[in-house]
């Protein structure tokens, strides 16, 4: 009894000092990953999903399925252990060199597309990109290479909440022990500062600490060395404070506006105004820690475990989307009118993706994609393919 006690009184600590509901940010800046905390959804007047029939998927016609299908072959890696999409994942393994025709037939066969609402009847949300970026770096610290990539630390403690509250099994807490205290574990402007609570931690050391900031949003990228090896790290872990948008902090001090808002600009703001880097980028107190992934590793790993599909993988709130769904899109081009309409694989999140129609593009590696993923802040509808029940395909 005691120790239950002593455990409440922990987690009521804890979520009184770090566990706030995360801000909508602006712009997207994302992680990729498993989100550390996710608000229980609440009850809606509208469903989020609506059955409808294929002819109400505006833009189905219009995209070639085939070109995603790789994409939903990786999910089924991760999905065909569970009952509800077997069938759809053992004849999607037989088509591998299919037609276009016989993708958009195996799809109308197997799925019934839903689209996504708001809970005020409205079918319209938001759609931001991320990418993987490139950092210069090593793996010893030098005058050119100052700012430390951190691995998770040891002293970081996971606390989970579903055995004392099941209503609370989203929660999951970070925090560390100072002396016979569990407290919030170090937030940005800690790691940061000149007392270094995380020395021998260091993963690498990088050049510049503006694409090491965009590295922590954006959740992987690529180190590259100085002998030309290139080394994908990815997301291995986040300090447990909610994220907070930069973008949002620079338009509500006046610094730009609404309109002029976009991670190249924000990029374009810091460096135009170091004396206010560090003071601006600590207004966002999460942190997120890295792993090396293998060499074999082209393209990270999303929250489903899947290596991701650039142009076709898609970060979504699992709370209103099936983590591994395919989700067809109807956007347009980032800073553009023109249409793109197109069937992907629901196969990240994201600690900013909150919400029923609100979702992340993929563009992929490097910098031509952090162009296009940095622009993107486009309106957006979502139509959700859930397997057809096994009764109704017999």
């Amino acid at each position: 009894m005691k120790k239950l006690c002593w455990l409440i009184i922990v987690c009521v600590v804890l979520l009184a000092a770090c566990v706030r509901p995360p801000e909508v940010p602006i712009v997207e800046e994302p992680v990729i990953g498993e989100p550390v905390i996710e608000e229980p959804a609440v009850e809606k007047d509208v469903p989020p999903l609506q059955a409808v029939s294929w002819s109400e998927v505006s833009g189905w016609q219009q995209d070639n399925p085939s070109l995603a299908f790789s994409a939903f072959l990786k999910s089924c890696s991760a999905l065909r252990w569970r009952p509800q999409w077997q069938p759809a994942c053992e004849q999607a393994a037989a088509l591998e060199h299919a037609s276009e025709a016989e993708i958009r037939a195996f799809f109308e066969g197997n799925f019934i597309p839903h689209q996504v609402s708001q809970s005020n009847g409205s079918t319209e949300g938001l759609l931001t990109g991320y990418y993987v970026p490139d950092l210069k770096g090593s793996r010893t610290a030098s005058a050119d290479y100052p700012y430390p990539l951190y691995q998770r630390p040891d002293d970081m403690l996971t606390i989970d909440l579903s055995d004392v509250y099941p209503d609370l099994g989203n929660y999951r807490l970070r925090g560390r022990v100072e002396g016979t205290r569990v407290i919030p574990y170090w937030n940005r402007s800690d790691i940061d500062s000149g007392t270094q609570p995380l020395a021998g931690q260091e993963l690498f050391w990088v050049a510049d600490p503006v694409e090491l900031f965009f590295l922590h949003v954006q959740g992987s990228g690529r180190i590259l060395l100085d002998n030309g090896d290139r080394v994908m790290v990815g997301y291995a872990d986040q300090n447990g404070h909610p994220y907070k948008s930069i973008g949002k902090y620079l338009i509500d001090r006046g610094a730009m506006t609404r309109d002029q808002m976009s991670m190249q600009n924000i990029r374009a703001w810091v460096r135009n105004n170091p004396g206010e880097m560090g003071s601006v980028l600590n207004q966002n107190p999460s942190y997120v820690f890295f792993k090396e992934l293998g060499n074999e590793i082209q393209s990270p790993p999303g929250a489903l475990g899947v290596p991701l599909t650039p142009g076709r993988s898609l970060a979504i709130d699992r709370r209103y989307i099936p983590l591994g769904a395919p989700v067809f899109v109807e956007t347009t081009w980032p800073n553009s009118d023109k249409p793109l309409q197109r069937l992907m694989m629901a196969q990240d999140t994201g600690g900013a993706i909150k919400g029923r129609i609100r979702g992340d593009f993929f563009w992929g590696m490097g910098g031509q994609a952090g162009e296009q993923a940095g622009r993107m802040k486009q309106a957006a509808k979502f139509w959700v393919f859930l397997p057809t029940p096994t009764e109704e395909i017999q």
